[in-house]
């Protein structure tokens, strides 16, 4: 836990093993952490972590309801335990994925939906009501009823079906195909197929502008950034990024998107309307993850290649008005690749 008002760390907590993915819950003070140890819950300000207690999962691609009362998360099973813990589902058989649906209030998890499926990624479609799963072995999109627990149905999507973008006020949703380099569009109501966009190099973590209007598409191995009308579904433009992009986070205002660069560690500032780098920083040597202070006035990066968290300038006057946006770099645990700045966190002083 990194102060960052006073840029410090304040605390070290001890979670189950190779934490991979961390969460903020809605409405609410806690952080879940996810890993091949399984899922743990922070709670802030106590820091008191709740440990996972069961070993048959890998918890991963967890996304939350709205409110905060539900977190849905895909399981990768390991072989089954002699004795199943007490009071949890079944692991289910091999050969079948399943979600995992938890209460958060109640701290449960009391129900699961299966698919002889290999699922990958999970997203919450823009209803609420739905969720969404990528199987990048067959090339599908599944669609599942929240309510019922059962699935809904599968559109075709393309080879390495991998990571979902869902257009916020539509049932429009963008899946990355890294199989034969395409984006595929489809909707989450109809289950229908829009159309396949053609991109000429390996597509990975896709961008949704916060206004729903442009879709960018990141493509870690030909070290570009391509950008999609997320409207009418065909390629705007492709621009050359620092080698390796692996994350993004756009200001709430879409006027300019951060990336990370794992390659060359560093970071690039991007006016998205100009599509000009504001400033390109040196962090370290593998920026993994990003996170906006509340205000946006600063960039928290995960390295972690230096095992730092780096603390930079993000606001545009800013950028434009120094050298480097660099404001600190601190050291902690080894090999950091997620990073989270919760709304409720004590706010970065005005005075730096």
């Amino acid at each position: 836990m990194v102060d960052l008002a006073e840029l410090r760390v304040v605390a070290s907590l001890k979670v189950s093993a190779h934490p991979e993915a961390a969460f903020i819950r809605p409405r609410s003070r806690e952080i879940y952490v996810t890993g091949p140890g399984g899922l743990d819950r922070i709670e802030f300000p106590s820091l008191k972590v709740y440990l996972n207690s069961r070993t048959d999962h890998h918890p991963r691609s967890l996304v939350f309801s709205e409110d905060g009362r539900f977190a849905y998360y895909l399981m990768e099973p390991e072989p089954p335990p002699s004795t199943p813990p007490a009071g949890l589902s079944e692991p289910p058989p091999p050969g079948v994925s399943h979600i995992s649906v938890m209460d958060c209030d109640a701290r449960n998890e009391f129900a699961q939906i299966g698919v002889k499926a290999s699922l990958s990624r999970l997203a919450l479609a823009a209803d609420g009501k739905t969720l969404l799963a990528t199987d990048p072995t067959a090339g599908k999109v599944y669609i599942f009823d929240i309510a019922a627990r059962k699935t809904l149905g599968t559109v075709k999507a393309g080879p390495g079906a991998g990571a979902i973008a869902v257009q916020p006020f539509s049932s429009k949703v963008f899946v990355s195909n890294s199989g034969d380099k395409t984006v595929s569009v489809l909707d989450s109501d109809s289950h229908r197929l829009y159309s396949h966009i053609e991109l000429g190099a390996t597509p990975g973590p896709l961008l949704l502008k916060p206004d729903g209007g442009e879709l960018f598409v990141l493509s870690p191995s030909a070290s570009t950034l391509t950008i999609l009308d997320a409207f009418h579904d065909d390629v705007l433009q492709t621009l050359t990024a620092g080698r390796n992009p692996v994350a993004g986070i756009f200001r709430k205002d879409s006027s300019i998107l951060y990336l990370a660069n794992s390659g060359d560690g560093s970071v690039m500032a991007l006016d998205v309307a100009n599509r000009a780098v504001l400033a390109s920083t040196f962090v370290g040597r593998e920026p993994r993850a990003l996170a906006l202070t509340p205000d946006e006035r600063f960039l928290a990066v995960a390295d972690a290649g230096t095992s730092s968290v780096a603390v930079l300038i993000a606001e545009p006057s800013r950028l434009a008005a120094t050298r480097s946006a660099m404001l600190t770099s601190l050291p902690v645990g080894a090999r950091p690749v997620d990073v989270v700045v919760p709304e409720w966190a004590r706010a970065v002083t005005s005075d730096r």
